[in-house]
């Protein structure tokens, strides 16, 4: 029986699929740099080994799966070439492996990670699903009916894919590594919609995605406009947020889910429709929407004394208006404190006034130093060329972090990429003292 080799492990896809494979009864292992990352302690509680990189880890009974971050330059992929073993990159194995299920794509700019949770949650109440989800989630059931992936847009992976349905949440512009503008996004998700064998769930709202072309049935799920599937007197109060469902001018009936902001009904109005198209009964897409316990980076919450803090994963300024658009209707008139740090240098510098808009919705603003990437580790930017584009805005650094118990009675939202979580860290460390 072979093992299943993961070069670069702690990646969040890699993580996930590892559990997956390691959930169905396979000999999984991997392999990392050593810093800590969250990811692995869904691995350690299963006990999948991870081990340092080193080319000792690669053996010719292996089957090897590599994150698309390490190149031929990573010792482990150098050795496996020379024992002639093949390297599987971890996009081409997951395209290849879902073959075996009803797959069901989610990608979208915005979104995917909290849309593939949701999805799933519905799913594994109705038949065996095996899900994997971009926060490093992953779980896999021997007998699935289902296989629920997030499928990035980045550098166009989700053209290794061939799902049997795809939910496009919307089309942005991000990557700015890699995309040179809005109709290269555009193009890659026209591609992708290609590559679809049963159906699309779309959002009628995107004005990107109402132009989509594609050999199989669109449905389109919306708020604004008259959709299949619409969003009607949405309400909000202190547990979530209840709305009416139309399917195709028909009432489907009421729903609450625990989050708040628009693109969490909408994101909902995704998984109702690709639910209600696999004849998912409505008692259980009720029960299920309303028991989600949400995904992690994502709005995730915990009261420390009289403040909430708030870690998520809001990166590009839509995600940012996102997330402060939650705070505010879930706790108004509570101040809310946005502590920002940028992630990459290209990114930053493309969405540089975009940014400083979003967050001038904050009451108050803290910027972190700019936190760059794999790919590019320096840039002429710095963080302080969008301190000067919001007014009032202060740096702060893990050595100042105890200036935030100036909001006594604060939400205060940690968001990033990067490694934001080692300021909120340090703020609990600090404030604990």
């Amino acid at each position: 029986m072979t093992t299943y080799h993961f070069i670069g492990i702690k990646g969040s896809g890699m993580s996930a699929l590892a559990q997956i494979l390691h959930d169905m009864n396979f000999k999984v292992q991997g392999s990392d740099v050593e810093k800590r990352f969250f990811t692995q302690n869904p691995l350690e509680n299963k006990g999948i080994p991870i081990y340092p990189f080193q080319k000792e880890n690669i053996k010719k009974d292996q089957t090897l799966i590599a994150s698309a971050a390490y190149g031929e330059e990573n010792e482990e992929v150098k050795e496996a070439q020379e024992l002639g073993i093949p390297v599987q990159r971890y996009p081409y194995f997951l395209g290849q492996f879902l073959g075996q299920f009803t797959s069901i794509a989610v990608a979208g700019s915005h979104g995917k990670t909290s849309t593939t949770g949701l999805l799933s949650h519905v799913l594994e109440a109705y038949k065996p699903t095996s899900y994997l989800i971009g926060d490093g989630t992953g779980k896999g059931e021997e007998n699935s009916r289902f296989f629920v992936f997030e499928a990035c847009e980045y550098r166009r992976h989700f053209l290794q894919y061939e799902p049997d349905y795809a939910i496009m949440t919307n089309i942005d512009f991000d990557h700015p590594d890699y995309f040179k503008d809005i109709e290269d996004v555009v193009s890659a998700f026209e591609e992708m919609a290609a590559k679809v064998k049963k159906g699309i769930v779309a959002c009628g709202d995107d004005e990107h995605l109402q132009t989509l072309n594609a050999s199989v049935p669109i449905m389109y799920y919306g708020i604004d406009g008259k959709y299949d599937f619409n969003a009607e007197n949405i309400e909000y109060d202190e547990n979530g947020t209840t709305f009416d469902v139309q399917i195709r001018g028909d009432r489907f009936g009421t729903f609450t889910i625990p989050g708040f902001g628009r693109h969490n009904v909408l994101n909902t109005l995704a998984v109702i429709a690709l639910c209600h198209y696999e004849e998912v009964p409505a008692s259980v897409m009720k029960e299920q929407l309303a028991s989600f316990p949400g995904v992690k980076r994502r709005f995730t919450e915990k009261s420390f004394g009289s403040q909430i803090l708030v870690d998520d994963y809001a990166h590009h300024p839509t995600e940012i208006k996102a997330t402060l658009e939650s705070a505010q209707q879930k706790y108004p008139g509570r101040e809310i404190v946005a502590v920002f740090q940028p992630h990459t240098f290209s990114r930053t510098q493309t969405f540089l006034d975009e940014f400083a808009e979003s967050l001038k919705a904050a009451d108050y603003v803290y910027l972190c130093d700019i936190f760059g990437s794999a790919r590019e580790k320096k840039g002429s930017l710095t963080i302080e060329d969008l301190q000067a584009k919001v007014p009032d805005s202060r740096i702060i650094t893990e050595e100042d972090i105890h200036k935030l118990t100036a909001h006594e009675n604060g939400v205060l939202l940690f968001m990033g990429a990067g490694d934001i979580q080692k300021f909120q860290q340090a703020y609990e460390d600090r404030k604990a003292e």
